[in-house]
């Protein structure tokens, strides 16, 4: 995928001499969180709305405000899931693009790098969406591919999708199969299983089995 054909460039980028007022403008005009910020072909990085908004005065020049501009960025040859991670860590929904001179060239849009994501298998495709769990020392995602592989699926996707308390939620995307298998490997692995399905055999058996020690013990 190459990322460099979603780098826009219709918007001119603050300089430091541009005052509060100026860049109030320009945000009501675009609905952006953050924009970039050049001076001299020097990128500084990029300055937010809700900081401008909470400027005390409109007449302040972005130079006295330095402090304020965050210095981040993606390449243009970054892959493009990594730049969908930078939208995430830095919390906006316009990425500064740098080539690699450090010079800016434009900016990427998160709406566009969504729109890739959903095209990928892991979204497009039909298939299963599992969630397992295990000490974030424990697993791996080669066992991970090996255990899905073993039952004739095939792994769409996976990603960390949280940690807590040193245990990490493993979200999976499988395609269409006999899932009870899968579900067996994995706790065999001893991987926890954290999202239920409508047929899962070994949830059936331990419920039977309870039940009919409940039957036993009310003899």
């Amino acid at each position: 995928m190459q990322t460099i054909n979603y780098i826009l460039k219709d918007i001119q980028p603050f300089g430091l001499k541009d005052d509060v007022d100026q860049i109030k403008k320009v945000f009501k005009k675009y609905p952006y969180s953050h924009l970039p910020v050049v001076e001299e072909k020097l990128f500084y990085g990029a300055v937010s709305k809700r900081e401008i908004e909470l400027s005390p005065s409109d007449k302040v020049k972005l130079n006295e405000l330095r402090h304020l501009i965050e210095p981040f960025y993606a390449s243009e040859n970054m892959n493009w899931f990594e730049v969908l991670q930078y939208f995430a860590t830095h919390n906006t929904n316009l990425m500064p693009v740098l080539s690699s001179k450090k010079e800016y060239i434009g900016y990427y849009e998160l709406n566009d790098f969504l729109n890739i994501f959903k095209c990928t298998p892991f979204l497009h495709e039909e298939g299963v969406i599992l969630v397992i769990s295990k000490n974030i020392n424990d697993y791996s995602f080669s066992e991970i591919s090996q255990i899905v592989e073993s039952n004739n699926a095939t792994l769409f996707g996976a990603f960390v999708s949280k940690i807590e308390n040193d245990t990490a939620h493993i979200t999976l995307k499988l395609s269409l199969h006999d899932i009870n298998n899968t579900l067996h490997s994995f706790r065999r692995y001893n991987y926890e299983i954290l999202n239920e399905f409508e047929k899962d055999k070994y949830l059936e058996e331990l419920n039977e089995r309870s039940n009919y020690l409940q039957k036993y013990l009310n003899i």
